[in-house]
């Protein structure tokens, strides 16, 4: 019985160093970021209406779209031979540099009665984004995002371009309206 003791002592501290040495490193991912930084902006931030900012973003969404880029599962034509060029390792150190950092609104100078319409609707977004569009695990994070970028993305949800079955079917519930609405209220979080 003492030997089993020790026996399983060590099996548990042998898996804490290799669950250690599998950890993520921010600073690795900081070096690999300098190729994101012409799209998604210096520290994460994007300024452009055509690419999200990562700032902020959770780790496991983050890693899980580089993975959905490098297998095609999501195509785009920037993202594609970028991730195709990363290896797990490479897709964690990015991610955990991302979510490290903090993001900021997107929202100076967005219609403030477009936004107060965006937020009449945003409660069937807020639940599975959390109560101000933070994210949550794989579910992104919204708050601060371009309107552009995020209104691009709900009309390829809707129309089945993007696809993620709970998103597309609600993005079928959204006018044009809806859209611009909703994306100029969480743009401006």
């Amino acid at each position: 019985m003492n030997n089993n003791y020790y026996n399983i002592k060590l099996f548990v501290m042998l898996g804490l160093f290799a669950a250690g040495a599998n950890a993520a490193d921010i600073n690795a991912g900081k070096a690999k970021a300098a190729v994101c930084q012409g799209c998604h902006g210096s520290a994460g931030v994007s300024s452009s209406p055509l690419w999200p900012s990562l700032a902020g973003q959770g780790a496991i969404y983050i890693e899980s779209q580089l993975n959905k880029f490098k297998s095609g599962q999501r195509e785009n034509e920037v993202m594609k031979p970028i991730a195709a060029g990363l290896s797990e390792a490479d897709m964690q150190n990015l991610a955990a540099y991302y979510a490290s950092l903090s993001g900021k609104s997107a929202g100076g100078g967005l219609d403030a009665i477009l936004i107060a319409q965006g937020k009449e609707k945003a409660g069937m977004c807020l639940g599975c984004h959390g109560n101000n569009a933070q994210g949550t695990g794989m579910v992104p994070k919204l708050a601060g995002q371009q309107p552009q970028y995020l209104a691009k993305q709900l009309a390829d949800f809707k129309k089945g371009a993007r696809k993620a079955s709970q998103m597309n079917a609600m993005a079928q519930s959204l006018s044009d309206d809806d859209i611009k609405a909703l994306a100029a209220y969480l743009g401006s979080l």
